[in-house]
């Protein structure tokens, strides 16, 4: 790559003053709870208060739902404001409105201000709080109706759980990620995601295990919220997906690829009609338009991507960072198999699977790979830069453990090294996987390759 520049030489020198900017807080590391972030949005004026707020939290799907919700909202005529996090390539991506990143010029004045509130005297904020505060004063200055904002970590105690009367609060699933912060049951979990909910404020809640449906319910009981609990949307063919009963229901497209999303999108429809009963106009040709616009790069996307030697590599990137997740991209990969093969072909006689994989070291490593390595697959181990990473080795060691009949297994010092190497391999899809900061490196790095 001789003469390219890196990815921090392209950067324009306001998002490298962003980057300075929270980097001073990033030592301060993840410290959930409210004391702080209320402190300092009261010293900027409170502007949480200004804007009405959807709240999404859930271990995952939160994201699509998100992209879902903002786009028919806008769809619909709204000025909508969307936080979720993290980012791919971008803070500035942290915080949209009708779809359009923050300026990073915008990003920075509104960091300094907030920055320049702070009192001394009192517990300094943390990074997401700081970005947090600054996102929510982009929304009352910028007079958006409405806000889509994302839970960061567990609900309870995140810093975005600081409206009390949100429109609806939506929980989307839940699976044991995060247990070192939220606590090792399904139960203890569930108790910091149903945090978000307020009472008498209406809750749309997606399918949980039953031991923590039991704690949500409980919840759902003592603050007397109206509550759907949806289900999943009916496939129809074609992409498209009808949610409600055959003889009324409503049919859209599904614009983002897994099985998942007819889950996902039937919480977003969910929650779109709670809007409506609250007096929001949303038309069903809204939702139609808008789901099919909807974006959320970087999760069951497929991208091509060109080696050294110029030759264009098929690759389905995915962040998949926990069991759950990888559950799901292992889903979609049979599923994409199955399709390759003529109807009287098994799965057995598709062609094996190439991953390559990099995970940090707080994520569940057994269980991740668990899900996704089979006989006969490939595995290919990078670390993540920049982040806590898991060392490739101890996942190799991990992999061939689980699944000694991988018909390779090899480490790399950097995700580059691992593409060119799987480049030239002819058979089965490639799979990148692992992270969604892997993910956002490649989009940084890559870029031009694609």
């Amino acid at each position: 790559m001789t003469g390219e520049l890196s990815w921090d030489e392209r950067m324009l020198p306001s998002e490298r003053r962003i980057d300075r900017l929270l980097n001073e807080f990033g030592r301060f590391g993840v410290d959930l709870g409210l004391d702080r972030i209320l402190s300092l949005l009261q010293l900027i004026g409170s502007p949480h208060g200004r804007v009405p707020m959807i709240h999404v939290a859930g271990t995952n799907g939160k994201g699509s739902v998100c992209a879902y919700l903002s786009s028919v909202l806008s769809r619909a005529g709204y000025r909508v404001g969307r936080y979720t996090s993290p980012h791919l390539v971008s803070w500035c991506e942290r915080i949209t409105i009708d779809g359009q990143p923050i300026a990073a010029r915008d990003l920075l004045q509104c960091l300094r201000f907030v920055i320049d509130h702070i009192d001394p005297k009192r517990p300094t904020p943390t990074q997401f709080e700081v970005f947090t505060a600054a996102a929510w004063l982009h929304f009352a200055e910028s007079q958006v109706d409405i806000a889509v904002v994302e839970v960061g970590l567990g609900g309870r105690l995140d810093a975005t759980n600081v409206v009390e009367h949100p429109l609806v609060s939506v929980i989307t699933s839940l699976s044991r990620d995060h247990w070192q912060r939220l606590g090792p049951t399904l139960a203890d979990i569930a108790g910091e995601k149903a945090g978000i909910l307020k009472p008498g404020c209406p809750a749309v809640i997606g399918p949980l295990p039953e031991s923590a449906a039991a704690v949500v319910r409980a919840r759902i009981r003592s603050l007397n919220c109206p509550v759907v609990w949806p289900d999943a949307a009916v496939p129809i063919g074609g992409n498209k997906a009808r949610y409600g009963s055959a003889d009324d229901g409503l049919i859209y497209p599904l614009p983002f690829l897994g099985e998942h999303q007819f889950v996902n999108s039937a919480i977003a429809i969910a929650t779109l009609y709670t809007l409506r009963q609250q007096g929001w106009t949303v038309p069903n040709r809204a939702i139609v338009e808008g789901m099919a616009q909807a974006k959320w790069p970087g999760r069951l996307q497929w991208v091509t991507w060109h080696s050294s030697q110029g030759q264009p590599v098929s690759l389905l990137v995915d962040g998949a960072h926990n069991p759950e997740a990888a559950v799901m991209l292992r889903r979609y990969v049979d599923a994409y198999l199955l399709a390759q093969k003529p109807e009287s072909a098994g799965l057995s006689e598709a062609s094996p699977v190439v991953w390559l994989l990099g995970m940090l070291s707080t994520k569940d490593h057994y269980d991740v790979l668990a899900a996704l390595i089979r006989p006969g697959d490939s595995l290919h181990l990078v670390p993540v830069p920049g982040h806590s990473s898991a060392e490739p080795q101890d996942l190799a060691d991990i992999a061939t453990e689980l699944c000694p009949a991988l018909a390779q297994c090899q480490t790399y010092a950097n995700l580059r090294e691992g593409l060119e190497a799987i480049a030239p391999v002819r058979s089965g899809p490639k799979v990148l996987c692992g992270s969604l900061y892997l993910i956002g490196h490649f989009f940084r790095t890559e870029a031009r390759r694609e």
